[in-house]
């Protein structure tokens, strides 16, 4: 079993990878498998799947947090982990919303420019003061 650590890096570059093309989740697995750079398991696959099932939730969610800008404008490499982070903080029971959230800025560090390192963490923070103070899934 793969580190969770890997398992979030690989569900995010697919997921930016999806962001870019209008093709199935299962091609994008099977392409990812014959160019061997990207960890294709079934926890990656059922990450990717999870986010994707439930985009317009998610999307909704980011929306109320992103004060400057809409959905739409969103950077396609902040909304990849956006929705990675909101995912995980709501549908995977190991994984504590500030993990997913410390996880998801690391992510932003290594893969975007600077500024949307702050842009993701204000999105994340307002977020989680959000679940913290309802205790329970902002609606």
């Amino acid at each position: 079993m793969a580190a969770r650590r890997e398992v979030r890096r690989a569900a995010f570059l697919l997921s930016f990878e999806k962001l870019f093309l209008d093709d199935t989740l299962e091609n994008i697995f099977e392409n990812a498998k014959l160019i061997d750079e990207i960890l294709v398991d079934d926890e990656v696959k059922a990450l990717v799947e999870g986010i994707y099932s439930k985009q317009e939730e998610l999307d909704g969610i980011i929306g109320r947090y992103s004060n400057k800008r809409a959905v739409s404008r969103i950077p396609k490499i902040n909304l990849a982990v956006l929705r990675l982070a909101i995912y995980e903080a709501l549908y995977d029971e190991k994984v504590p919303v500030n993990v997913a959230i410390s996880e998801a800025v690391a992510l932003t560090e290594k893969y975007a420019l600077d500024p949307d390192v702050s842009f993701v963490n204000g999105v994340l923070g307002s977020f989680s003061k959000s679940i913290k103070q309802t205790g329970a899934e902002p609606q």
